[in-house]
């Protein structure tokens, strides 16, 4: 039984020292030619304008949490699936699928409850800007517009 704790321990020595090796090889080879433009951010091509350190609404947070509760909510769901269909447990106990069952739904419920909520709050309720039009002056008669529409 020790023996296989050895085996472990060697694979995971000799994984970290390759890593090791190729990382120290690919320092001694790449090219090190840093800059003022290499140096700076980047952003999607973009040179960056202003301070990073912007305030962002904390609307956004409620969102980010609402997806990561819901995707919590799948990552439990499907492996719960998976183990709902499974016949040798079912086999196992008579209550055991209605135990399952009522245990998912009873989780669903909450989540239900956590989502309306949220909907009765008016977290989910996205704030539109008001955009105001303004009057143009085109030296263009509108006459000439028609033709196009």
């Amino acid at each position: 039984m020790i023996q296989s704790f050895g085996y472990v321990l060697g694979f995971l020595m000799a994984g970290a020292g390759f890593m090791a090796l190729v990382l120290t090889l690919a320092r001694f080879i790449r090219p090190n030619r840093p800059n003022e433009e290499k140096l700076s951010t980047y952003e999607s091509g973009e040179a960056p304008v202003g301070n990073a350190n912007v305030r962002f609404n904390p609307r956004f947070y409620l969102y980010a949490l609402l997806f990561v509760l819901f995707e919590i909510e799948l990552i439990l769901l499907f492996p719960w699936a998976v183990v709902f269909g499974d016949k040798q447990l079912a086999t196992a106990s008579e209550n055991w699928k209605h135990f399952a069952l009522y245990e998912m739904l009873i989780f669903i419920g909450i989540l239900g409850l956590g989502l309306a909520f949220a909907w009765v709050k008016g977290y989910l309720e996205w704030e539109k800007p008001n955009i105001q039009s303004e009057e143009f002056k085109s030296p263009v008669p509108p006459k000439a517009y028609e033709k196009f529409s």
